[in-house]
């Protein structure tokens, strides 16, 4: 513990014996380290923020997507182009209204670097300015600061509002080159469908759709027949049960065999409608055919009936059997009618299933035409209605921003440098100095080899010390040094009252900013 105790004075010793290098290399390094602090012009940085709300003219699905930070890039894009920093170092007097394009160049470069843009929240961004221009005083670069962040916002939301109010027209023009190209692509494709029908004529089955879509559109239609006609068919065995338990003559008294004739009556009226029916066009197969066919020939058997009749008798026709007759006749006329169109749809699947089998190329080409046709005619109904609604928005918007830009917080007024932080640089070369002269000092007495103490000595020589001598100080010499120890505390104190001045320069200096 002494000997560590030894090798402090000691150290403090060599140091103290060259106090004026220590004063010396403490004023060199602060001076110039101080100077180099002052030539640092200070940073003023002003902030804003700022709402951007896009009120977007064309619908969700027809405009390209973009993410978030595409958006923002877009948006820092816009607000730091050439043209609006041009703008606005106009605006701000950092070139003159006449400045040559090299001049420009070196604002807008200047301006860029500067200018920072960061994401908050939905729709709200930050907008930092940093300035520091050497030529221009604190006051001036604090001023400059907001100015900039203050024009680059008025820039910005003009240019957004003219350009927002053009959009409609834009996104007009977008739909309607789109349609354009979806029409010319449709005359193609027909023209092409029409062709390959051309050149396959009796291989392509009419109808409207693909082959695939018309047999399963057959298919589902003859489900519907089978129910149809089940129950078609309960319904004539129904109605022929009941005219078979019901007479068809009845026994009227004081009314002869001559007093008859109804079903001849019927049977007149009945041959007249099918003889109007055939006059209009209709042919056997027709279902009003059909059923009027059976009505004669069930009439025809109920006036044979009255004519075989003898002249004693007093029967008529019976009502309810005439009745049950005409609905027997319907029921099978609508029985026959399903079980023909069955039969039709049942011979288009076995043409069509058989055309496939036999080309089945042609087939699955001209579905393939038939489906891109289709997929193409639906994005052109799409982009029809699309463009009516961005034509109705773009009227609604004509009194209306298309971009909304609002100020949420004003550009700040910037009052301390945020950089550099000069009284911590201050102190820290005031430190360094000081160091440096202890450190040169110490280094110094390392090099040049002498003796504090006689242990010292004797441990270095390796000889024995048989003595010292007390360094004996005249009043003059006491004089002396009691003069340059004066001299050395004015020296260290003007040091130190040097930086104490700066430190009170810069806090004045901030003072006139605010």
């Amino acid at each position: 513990m002494n000997g560590l105790y030894d090798e402090i004075r000691v150290a403090l010793h060599s140091v103290w014996t060259r106090r004026w290098l220590v004063l010396a290399i403490a004023w060199g390094v602060c001076i110039l380290g101080w100077l180099a602090i002052a030539s640092i012009p200070n940073r003023y940085d002003s902030r804003a923020r700022l709402l951007v709300d896009v009120n977007q003219i064309l619908p969700d699905d027809a405009q390209p997507s973009f993410g978030g930070r595409q958006q923002l890039d877009q948006i820092r894009e816009t607000l730091t182009s050439t043209r609006n920093l041009e703008k606005v170092a106009v605006t701000t007097g950092l070139v003159p209204a006449g400045a040559s394009e090299r001049e420009k160049a070196g604002a807008v470069g200047m301006l860029r670097t500067s200018i920072k843009v960061e994401p908050q929240q939905d729709n709200i961004f930050e907008i930092t300015s940093s300035i520091a221009v050497s030529s221009l005083s604190d006051a001036d670069n604090a001023k400059l600061a907001a100015g900039v962040l203050d024009s680059l916002i008025t820039v910005f939301r003009d240019d957004q509002l003219r350009g927002g109010r053009i959009d409609a027209r834009e996104g007009l023009k977008f739909l309607d080159a789109q349609i354009a190209d979806r029409e010319k692509a449709l005359r193609d494709l027909e023209a092409r469908r029409a062709t390959f029908e051309a050149q396959n004529i009796g291989l392509i089955p009419g109808g409207t759709g693909s082959p695939a879509q018309r047999v399963e559109a057959a298919r589902a239609e003859i489900s519907q027949i089978d129910s149809q006609l089940v129950a078609a068919q309960a319904a004539l065995a129904a109605a022929n049960g009941q005219l078979a338990s019901t007479p068809a003559t009845i026994n009227v008294p004081g009314i002869g065999s001559t007093g008859g004739g109804v079903a001849r009556q019927q049977l007149a009226g009945a041959q007249a409608e099918l003889s109007a029916m055939r006059a209009r066009g209709l042919t056997d197969a027709h279902p009003d055919v059909i059923a009027i066919k059976s009505q004669i020939a069930s009439l025809k058997a109920q006036a044979d009936r009255e004519g075989s009749g003898g002249n004693g008798g007093g029967n008529a026709q019976n009502p309810a059997y005439a009745s049950l007759a005409a609905m027997r006749a319907e029921r099978q006329a609508t029985v026959s009618a399903l079980s023909a169109r069955k039969s039709q749809l049942m011979g288009d699947i076995s043409k069509i299933t058989t055309q496939q089998i036999q080309n089945p190329g042609i087939a699955a080409e001209y579905d393939r035409i038939n489906g891109e046709y289709n997929a193409l005619k639906a994005q052109y109904d799409k982009l029809l209605s699309q463009r009516e609604q961005v034509r109705i928005r773009g009227e609604v918007q004509t009194e209306t921003d298309a971009i909304r830009v609002e100020l949420l917080d004003p550009p700040s007024k910037p009052t301390s440098p945020a950089a550099p932080n000069r009284p911590l640089f201050l102190t820290l070369v005031l430190f360094a100095g000081i160091g440096a002269g202890v450190g040169g000092a110490f280094a110094l007495s390392q090099v040049r080899a002498s003796y504090s103490t006689a242990a010292k000595l004797e441990r270095a020589s390796g000889l024995p010390v048989i003595g010292s001598i007390t360094e004996v100080v005249t009043p003059e010499r006491h004089l002396d040094r009691k003069k340059k120890l004066v001299w050395l505390a004015g020296g260290t104190g003007a040091l130190f009252g040097l930086y104490v001045l700066l430190l009170v320069a810069e806090f004045i200096q901030r003072g006139m900013v605010a």
